[in-house]
């Protein structure tokens, strides 16, 4: 996170004068209050013109200074709207403020106060993006923080493996070689057209099968996901994920099939796959779904067999 460690000076007035100037730096108005010297008044005119320049750099550091206000103290990202503070005027950002029950700068109750002149304050400040030290340089309104850092292309990935809860999170050329290392579970098969195998889909409560397919000099993720409802219904969610940007994932395209060629039945998904910086909730979006009784009209023996095709997009 960045680390902005400068101070904001007081931009204080004595309550006995005020000039106001124009861009050239001549006087417009003055007002001179009792017992303030003609003289220093002069002085301050006569020097308006030579403090042009220091002026420009004055500005500069103060917009980091005023965005320095805004930094947590836990994580070093910034705090944006809502601002809540402690009774002393701390403000943490609101993802370490779920987590904290005390201030961790005067150790008093968190509290609920809301801090609505700082809020206005933000709304004229730029923000940094969270993964500005990867080198992200978008400079944001506080309304678009958030947003911007759930989609940018620079943000870690986390770990793609369903039902594990597992919290990694690293660069994209770490990702397939954390899956293999800790996740040892989940079937690596080569080849654009395979056919992976579910076993014993009617395992009760909620079951995942995964598995990783590798063609193109690239790597991809079937997610077999079973479902109980309330209502005691069960339904199956079927679906491809890329491991890669989301950019590249338009690259691609892919077909899931059940097929029964006894009865003649064939059940078939054609999508583009998602890229899983995306995650797996986006993925099942649009996803090929399906209830327990067709389940049952294509498995043999408690088994599932789909068929999975990876096609390759022309260039052009």
């Amino acid at each position: 996170m960045p680390s902005h460690n400068g101070t904001l000076g007081r931009l204080g007035r004595t309550g006995r004068q005020a000039a106001y100037q124009t861009g050239d730096g001549s006087a417009v108005k003055q007002y001179q209050a009792p017992g303030v010297s003609t003289r220093a008044l002069e002085l301050q005119q006569a020097s308006a013109g030579s403090s042009a320049a220091p002026a420009t750099r004055s500005t500069s550091v103060n917009a980091d200074a005023l965005l320095s206000l805004f930094e947590c103290p836990v994580c070093f990202d910034y705090s944006i709207p809502p601002l809540l503070q402690c009774q002393s005027g701390h403000m943490v950002c609101s993802r370490c403020r779920e987590k904290l029950s005390i201030c961790p700068t005067c150790r008093a109750s968190i509290g609920h106060i809301r801090n609505l002149a700082m809020e206005k304050v933000a709304l004229t400040v730029s923000f940094p993006c969270r993964w500005a030290d990867r080198g992200c340089e978008a400079s944001l309104a506080c309304s678009d923080k958030l947003v911007h850092e759930e989609v940018c292309q620079l943000r870690p990935y986390s770990c793609c493996c369903p039902g594990a809860a597992c919290c990694w999170t690293g660069a994209l050329q770490h990702v397939i070689p954390h899956l293999l290392d800790l996740h040892k579970s989940i079937t690596t098969l080569q080849g654009y057209d395979i056919v992976f195998l579910a076993t014993d889909i009617s395992l009760p409560g909620a079951v995942d099968w995964v598995m990783l397919q590798s063609c193109f000099d690239e790597h991809f993720m079937l997610v077999l996901e079973k479902q109980e409802k309330m209502d005691g219904s069960t339904f199956y969610y079927a679906v491809v994920q890329y491991v890669g940007t989301p950019q590249d994932a338009h690259k691609f395209s892919y077909r899931l099939e059940l097929s029964d060629p006894k009865h003649h039945r064939r059940l078939m998904w054609d999508a583009v796959p998602k890229s899983i910086h995306e995650g797996i909730s986006s993925a099942f979006d649009e996803c090929l779904m399906f209830g327990s009784s067709v389940a049952q009209l294509f498995a043999d023996g408690g088994n599932l067999a789909i068929n999975v095709t990876i096609r390759k997009k022309d260039a052009g």
